[in-house]
């Protein structure tokens, strides 16, 4: 007989701090193999949870969900199944939901998700679809048997006029029924207090988990960070731009930055930490190892 699947809400709520990876979706067998490998290695931690996100645009969708099922029915891991809305009729996303809870999925992430064009392409809507995550959380609160988490943005999400609409977004999807959020990238953890404040200051006491990316390669993160409309702070470029053309120099400095990074957000009272793998186990562990309380 399974073990019960634990509540990441009460968890969440706990006085010890959680941490979970994330893992994006393998374009091919080869990837996938790699995923399982660094699945593998990372069991061993006992991370609170773990998920797979969908590639751009809802690309890889079919493979995220296998992944995830797989993780709940083959592991000791508990994992969170990522939901979008693009380009889906909503009875699609109600067969997705379906698919999790029949795997024992009983905890999922609900968002927009990125236009199909691009993070910066217009945003279209299926013809049988929904626009915004908030709807999505109403699914799958109406459907029932499932903790919900959603995204949140340290430095406001790109279409958000404002910060304070911003928080006013995460509050009412807190309303309708999530019960955790997930950050995503950012370099300063004042950014990401500054976002808990303005939620509470909207009256809502949802868990917000930051996560973390480490800088291991500049441009990729640059990258990143540009398509999420996320800024590389000048004090973060003035530790890594000495080090761009040595490889290993830049990845200590990153390993570094995101150890005094998670430090700084745990001792500010965090709930945890979410890491963004890159699907890559090693710069991970170093960062756990090094955050492990020394009995």
């Amino acid at each position: 007989m399974s073990e019960p699947v634990p509540s990441l809400v009460r968890l969440l709520r706990a006085p010890e701090p959680t941490f979970s990876f994330e893992f994006f979706p393998p374009k091919d067998d080869e990837g996938e193999a790699l995923l399982w490998r660094t699945i593998a290695e990372l069991e061993p931690l006992g991370p609170s949870f773990v998920s797979v996100t969908y590639g751009a645009g809802g690309a890889g969708q079919s493979r995220t969900i296998r992944v995830t099922r797989r993780i709940a029915e083959e592991t000791s891991l508990t994992p969170v199944g990522h939901l979008t809305v693009v380009g889906q009729s909503r009875g699609e996303i109600e067969d997705v939901l379906k698919q999790y809870a029949a795997s024992g999925v009983r905890h999922v992430l609900a968002l927009r998700g990125d236009p199909q064009g691009g993070p910066r392409a217009p945003w279209e809507t299926h013809p049988d679809g929904m626009t915004h995550a908030t709807e999505l959380v109403e699914l799958a609160r109406d459907l029932g048997g499932f903790e919900i988490g959603v995204a949140a943005f340290p430095e406001g999400h790109p279409d958000c006029e404002t910060l304070e609409r911003d928080a006013e977004v995460l509050a009412a999807k807190h309303e309708a029924g999530a019960s955790f959020a997930i950050t995503q990238l950012f370099f300063r953890a004042d950014d990401y207090f500054a976002l808990v404040d303005r939620l509470r200051a909207n009256g809502s006491d949802l868990p917000v988990v930051p996560g973390i990316m480490p800088v291991l390669n500049l441009n990729q993160v640059a990258r990143m960070a540009e398509l999420s409309g996320v800024a590389i702070p000048d004090p973060v470029l003035a530790e890594l731009e000495p080090h761009r053309d040595d490889p290993a120099a830049l990845r200590a400095a990153g390993i570094d930055l995101a150890v005094r990074l998670c430090r700084e957000l745990l001792d500010g009272g965090a709930p945890g930490l979410h890491f963004y793998t890159l699907n890559r186990s090693k710069a991970t562990r170093e960062i756990f190892e090094q955050l492990r309380p020394r009995g």
